[in-house]
């Protein structure tokens, strides 16, 4: 079989030889099927449990009173504690994550109600790592 075909803006006449499919004789051509839209079940299953550790949902949690932890990673230290008044982008404590400290600060002001983690505890993305009054 001859093709022609053109490569910026110049055309080349190639000679194509067909090869035997590599499939099993039995099995036939592959069927297509077009997409189809998305089928809506009728009744709405149940949402999945969260695994152990893994931080709470958004929506159980006042957002203006935690300090969520912006990756995952292991405690180094803890710069604060229950009961202390702070401020704004006070150094709450620091995390390691892939050999570099990060420090993480107070984003409200207020006192510590409570720390959720201490020196060597592993913490995920999103996580709350400390409660405000």
């Amino acid at each position: 079989m001859k093709l022609i075909i053109t490569i910026d803006g110049k055309a080349y006449e190639v000679d194509v030889e067909v090869a035997e499919d590599d499939r099993s004789p039995s099995l036939g051509p592959v069927p297509y099927y077009p997409a189809s839209p998305a089928v809506v079940p009728s009744t709405p299953s149940p949402a999945p449990l969260p695994a152990p550790g893994a931080p709470a949902p958004p929506g159980n949690v006042d957002e203006s009173k935690v300090c969520r932890s912006p990756i995952a990673g292991v405690v180094v230290r803890v710069n604060a504690q229950v009961g202390q008044q702070i401020q704004v982008n006070d150094t709450i404590l620091v995390l390691e994550a892939m050999k570099m400290e990060t420090n993480i600060t107070a984003p409200v002001s207020g006192k510590i109600k409570a720390i959720n983690a201490q020196p060597g505890d592993a913490v995920q993305a999103g996580q709350v790592l400390v409660e405000f009054e």
